[in-house]
């Protein structure tokens, strides 16, 4: 028996990257699983790569901003289960650049992707984890939420609003045994990073499968404990200074 055996996890932004390296952190725990990610293709590979922790999975792609979209994962997953135990607001874009030259599209496109997608499945989450009394929601955050570059308004912006958003969430869900923590990466190599044809950065890096571990770890703490806020970067990253 795994840590989350007889439990359903939903992670969005599944089919790659840090979402990827949660759902096999968590299929190995013994989770159910529900992904989503825009990318049915890559999703679909994803899918693929969680056969080995011999879990049921539950793919639904699209665009988590968007509400039809939340509608058709929430329906499957009740349906498919009937229940979420865990769920990991994950899905993310970055865009940027000087703020006065900055376009609307580009704002909308991270603002939503960031915070208005965790918005609307932590509404959903929460209608299903009320009536069991019991639930934890994951948020991935960054240490953008606290330390911020030049050129990412969109993006530092976004994540200084979901860590309201988990710290509300974690309020309103105390009475009902629902917990929401925010998980604040630093420098992780992902499949985005090696794409951009820098993959370092001249700076260090961490491995997906490690921020899982703590994906994990925030997943599986005693009902009554809960994670709020979790930074998790490199030893020799700069962090507290940082420009």
């Amino acid at each position: 028996m795994g840590k989350l055996s007889e439990k359903v996890a939903m992670v969005t932004g599944a089919s790659q990257g840090i979402g990827k390296a949660i759902c096999h952190a968590f299929g190995q725990a013994g989770a159910a699983l529900v992904i989503n990610a825009r990318n049915a293709e890559k999703l679909s590979h994803a899918k693929s790569e969680l056969a080995k922790w011999d879990v049921p999975v539950l793919m639904v792609a699209g665009d988590i901003s968007q509400p039809e979209t939340v509608e058709r994962v929430f329906n499957g997953l009740n349906s498919e289960f009937g229940q979420l135990d865990v769920l990991v607001n994950n899905a993310g874009a970055f865009d940027g650049g000087p703020i006065d030259e900055l376009s609307l599209e580009s704002w909308d496109r991270v603002i939503n992707t960031n915070l208005r997608g965790p918005f609307l499945c932590t509404q959903r989450a929460m209608r299903l984890m009320k009536p069991k009394g019991t639930g934890r929601i994951i948020n991935v955050g960054s240490i953008s939420a606290q330390r911020v570059r030049p050129r990412s308004a969109p993006y530092s912006t976004s994540k200084f609003g979901l860590v309201g958003l988990t710290h509300v969430t974690a309020l309103e869900g105390r009475e009902h045994g629902i917990t929401c923590g925010c998980l604040h990466p630093g420098n992780v190599l992902s499949e985005r990073r090696v794409e951009s044809g820098k993959p370092q950065d001249n700076e260090p890096m961490m491995t997906v499968d490690e921020l899982a571990e703590v994906a994990l770890l925030m997943a599986t703490l005693p009902s009554h404990v809960a994670m709020l806020d979790a930074v998790v970067l490199p030893r020799d990253q700069a962090y507290i200074g940082r420009g």
